[in-house]
């Protein structure tokens, strides 16, 4: 789906089959749900090739995923509107999925520290040094040589969105213009899949996307708004090594 996903694995190591393992799901789930593949189950769902109820369970389960965002989020987050050409794309939540999975599979193999990164965002589990958390850097939206923060994290997912990366690829489903109340909003958590689809529903809320994040259990928000302050609640405070001005 166009995303760089990178695998860094510290002691205990595991063999190159798990690797190989991982990164064949990752290329299964591309050939199922990318939308740029007309062959996809995604895509073949959005042309009414393919039956709802026919598509894999997998298939069936993000959609069933993304809509429960959507409705969590009151619109702001919605896979079945916010594409150009109206056809529904769940892809919003399923990187952080198979990043999930990618992760589970590492823990199953016995990985007990590593980081998967796909296209910026990530989880990452244990420690890459004792003692040590992983320390993750949040991007100046207006400067891509710097840092605004920087987060020290322990078996959490991280996931920035925004739109200095790509333009105005991120929507506001509700009113088809780019959200203009942030300039990024990173969101930590549990697990990715709702890390990704929380940053991109908050990021389109505005101010108003933190608190709402910060309302769903276990999950915390770091926002860079319009007006350059950097702003966080409290699960973020607990993280926040290197705060700095954006």
């Amino acid at each position: 789906m166009g995303t760089v996903v990178t695998v860094d694995i510290r002691a205990p190591f595991v063999e190159d089959a798990v690797i190989e393992a991982v990164v064949e799901w990752l290329h299964d789930v591309d050939r199922r749900f990318s939308p740029f593949r007309p062959e996809s189950e995604v895509t073949r769902v959005g042309t009414g090739e393919l039956a709802f109820q026919d598509a894999s369970s997998d298939v069936q389960a993000m959609f069933t995923l993304a809509d429960l965002v959507r409705d969590r989020s009151g619109g702001a987050f919605d896979p079945r509107g916010h594409r150009p050409d109206g056809r529904p794309d769940p892809t919003g939540i399923v990187k952080g999925w198979a990043v999930d999975e990618a992760a589970a599979r590492l823990r199953l193999a016995g990985a007990r520290n590593f980081q998967v990164v796909a296209g910026g965002d990530l989880v990452a589990a244990g420690e890459p040094e004792p003692g040590e958390p992983w320390r993750i850097g949040i991007r100046h939206p207006g400067r891509a040589d710097a840092t605004a923060a920087v987060l020290g994290v322990r078996d959490l997912a991280v996931a920035t969105s925004g739109l200095y990366e790509r333009g105005a690829h991120v929507v506001d489903p509700r009113t088809g213009a780019a959200p203009a109340g942030l300039r990024s909003l990173t969101v930590i958590g549990p697990t990715l899949a709702f890390a990704d689809a929380y940053a991109t529903a908050g990021f389109v809320m505005g101010e108003a996307g933190l608190a709402w994040v910060a309302a769903e259990p276990g999950f915390g928000a770091l926002a860079i708004t319009a007006a350059d302050r950097m702003v966080w609640t409290e699960l973020v405070d607990r993280v926040l090594l290197a705060p700095r001005e954006a």
